[in-house]
């Protein structure tokens, strides 16, 4: 009769336990196999994705709760270089639906190579380095296909760990040896990869979820991939492609970083702003710019108008502002409209303890900006918390004293944006705009309206001071706009 050693029986089960694959690694070995086998995913050396589709018009929606305007992309193309770290992105886009006055066709050109992501374009066509910021961004955009994801899943110095269920998906996280990570979801029926996340940062919103969903998968050079991607940045759609072509192992050319490029110095995330102030008229100051801003001085105070870009420029520019008269504090900031490249400062204007003057339809989306997460990288007002003071303009707002007389009016009828805020000081007979008009547009979609605005309301502009541009007469203004389009009739 045998004796059953009961404590050998426990360590065999115990050592069998140990031995078992974890979920994580079964989840990822199941999704090569359903893509075409780890083999065949891990010897891809190169992808070409070609496609169309639309582009969101990401923070230029015509209400800040209203969907987002989309760019038609007619041309879509990226090529990878798996095994390199290299890929770049090239994409037409057209304003179709709806007006784009710096021009309704827009060519992008986007690199990264390895630690280094560049653009190109200008009217030079060069290229220039962009920040680490930039480059973290794109090194996690690359691993947003299932090709790339499920390779740097099976790379032995990648960490695949957290399995987890989520409905009818299996997730697990995946960190590169860079400590990229991304989360990736696994279709429980298909075992195909339906979904990726990543963190990422924006100037305005801090902290955001961009999520790739993937369907459509077809075959493709012995692997499945997707002929469907759609990329969201928190609920809202940025890229929606049709894929028309998956390249496995197509000539890619040489995607390396030009060598100017990589010598050249990393640049800041946000550039260093040297502002000039410019006196306009009595009590009146641009600070120049790409977004120019204003400031008013009337007696006891000063006002500001616009804090456009990201933190940095708002911060130069309330710099700038509180130089011009030391004496007199600074207390208020006018928002044009809440369009993200004139209110990438506001947090910082807020930090500052400035009452933020604005349509009334920015309310909540001020609140909102104000309450969001900046952990990614921290902000002056994460830094020191503070509630909006915000001062609404319902239809217009006088501001005057015995030094100094602004009017703002809300802008009526206006496709661009539904809270454009114009200023206009009567002794000089002068418009401060943000977007209705610049000598340096393509197009002038919004030069009637803002005409009619200027009749309803009553008022004899006599100079046009654009956030987009320079000092010019009325006539001047009305002259660009007539020759632009005589010389461009469609």
């Amino acid at each position: 009769m045998k004796v059953i050693r009961w404590a050998h029986v426990f360590m065999l089960a115990a050592l069998a336990a140990c031995t078992q694959t974890p979920p994580e690694t079964k989840l990822i070995q199941g999704a090569a196999e359903a893509m075409g086998g780890a083999a065949a995913i891990q010897a891809a050396k190169t992808l070409v994705i070609e496609g169309e589709g639309l582009a969101g018009n990401l923070g230029q929606n015509v209400l800040p709760e209203s969907k987002l305007q989309n760019w038609e992309v007619t041309e879509y193309k990226r090529s990878t270089d798996l095994a390199g770290g290299r890929y770049t992105q090239q994409m037409v886009r057209t304003a179709k639906t709806f007006p784009f006055a710096p021009g309704s066709v827009q060519r992008q050109f986007q690199g990264l190579d390895g630690d280094v992501a560049y653009n190109v374009g200008g009217p030079q066509n060069a290229a220039a380095r962009a920040s680490a910021m930039v480059a973290r961004d794109r090194r996690l955009e690359a691993l947003h296909h299932p090709l790339a994801a499920i390779r740097a899943a099976l790379d032995p110095t990648s960490t695949v760990a957290s399995f987890r269920r989520e409905g009818t998906l299996q997730v697990v996280d995946v960190t590169t040896a860079k400590g990229d990570m991304i989360t990736l979801a696994i279709d429980l029926s298909t075992n195909l990869p339906t979904a990726i996340r990543s963190t990422a940062y924006n100037a305005n919103l801090g902290d955001v979820v961009i999520q790739s969903v993937f369907a459509d998968y077809v075959d493709a050079g012995g692997l499945k991939l997707p002929t469907r991607v759609q990329t969201k940045q928190d609920a809202d759609v940025v890229l929606d492609l049709k894929v028309s072509a998956n390249k496995v192992d197509a000539d890619v050319g040489d995607i390396a970083a030009p060598a100017d490029v990589v010598a050249a110095a990393e640049p800041p995330m946000f550039p260093v702003y040297d502002i000039k102030p410019v006196q306009v008229a009595k009590g009146i100051w641009m600070l120049p710019g790409s977004h120019n801003s204003v400031v008013f001085e009337f007696a006891d105070h000063l006002t500001l108008f616009e804090v456009p870009l990201n933190e940095s420029r708002g911060q130069a520019v309330i710099a700038a502002a509180k130089a011009l008269v030391p004496s007199k504090p600074l207390t208020t900031v006018i928002v044009s409209h809440h369009h993200f490249d004139h209110t990438g400062g506001l947090r910082a204007a807020i930090a500052e303890g400035l009452t933020i003057i604005a349509d009334r339809n920015m309310e909540s989306f001020i609140d909102s900006m104000s309450e969001r997460k900046h952990t990614i990288v921290q902000d002056a007002l994460s830094k020191e918390p503070k509630l909006a003071k915000i001062d609404s303009v319902e239809d217009q707002k006088m501001l005057k004293d015995d030094a100094m007389e602004v009017r703002l009016y809300h802008v009526n009828d206006l496709e661009h944006s539904g809270t454009m805020l114009m200023a206009f000081v009567p002794s000089e007979g002068l418009l401060i705009n943000a977007d209705l008009y610049g000598p340096g547009f393509a197009i002038f979609p919004a030069w009637e309206p803002m005409l009619k605005n200027i009749a309803d309301r009553g008022i004899k502009v006599e100079k046009h001071l654009p956030t987009h541009g320079v000092l010019q007469t009325a006539k001047e203004a009305a002259d660009v706009v007539a020759a632009k389009r005589a010389a461009n009739p469609g």
